[in-house]
């Protein structure tokens, strides 16, 4: 299950689980909802072996959610914009880094967040006190490669557009909504 697409590489994220995690859900259902999605892992792997085609993505991190949302549904904005952030880094890539961070600091944007985790060390999202992403760059490599990066969105693209709703709740509102249904 570990060669599904996966554009966002996230400390604790759920991918090389997904195939034991599936194993305990009905071979088909009839809407999968991830109350801690992180990088929807388990909605990836389910549209891949086809269990259902109604996903509810669900995660506190709103900037994550609007990138999921984005790579979803709109895959070639979000390479390209990615792609210019990346290309960007010639020269000093730790300066361009920092630069790119106080920036998602200051407005939150989905694609700079998308840069910034793909860049940090052991993609280890972590903010401070005030709510500021605060993990350094990895200075070992300049984050995933566009073309690597496009692949990726296109595949989870594929899997899941036009079937998803993306909130950024709290758990114990979207599970206060998830109804029994007659899989169950």
């Amino acid at each position: 299950m570990t060669n599904q697409p996966h554009p966002i590489q996230y400390q604790g994220s759920k991918r090389g689980i997904a195939s034991t995690i599936l194993n305990f859900l009905p071979k088909k259902i009839e809407r999968l909802v991830e109350p801690f999605a992180g990088t929807a892992a388990i909605s990836v792997a389910a549209s891949a072996q086809r269990v259902s085609q109604q996903y509810w993505i669900n995660d506190l991190n709103k900037p994550l959610i609007q990138l999921l949302e984005l790579i979803i549904e709109h895959p070639y904005n979000v390479a390209d914009a990615y792609s210019q952030v990346w290309n960007e880094q010639i020269g000093d890539s730790i300066k361009h880094y920092y630069q790119i961070r106080d920036k998602f600091n200051t407005n939150n944007d989905p694609i700079l967040f998308l840069y910034i985790v793909a860049r940090c060390v052991k993609g280890a999202v972590r903010y401070n006190n005030e709510g500021l992403f605060n993990q350094s760059p990895d200075k070992r490599r300049k984050g995933t490669q566009p073309e690597k990066m496009l692949k990726n969105i296109e595949g989870v693209s594929k899997l899941l557009k036009g079937k998803c709703v993306f909130t950024s709740f709290d758990y114990r509102e979207v599970l206060s909504q998830v109804k029994r249904s007659k899989y169950t």
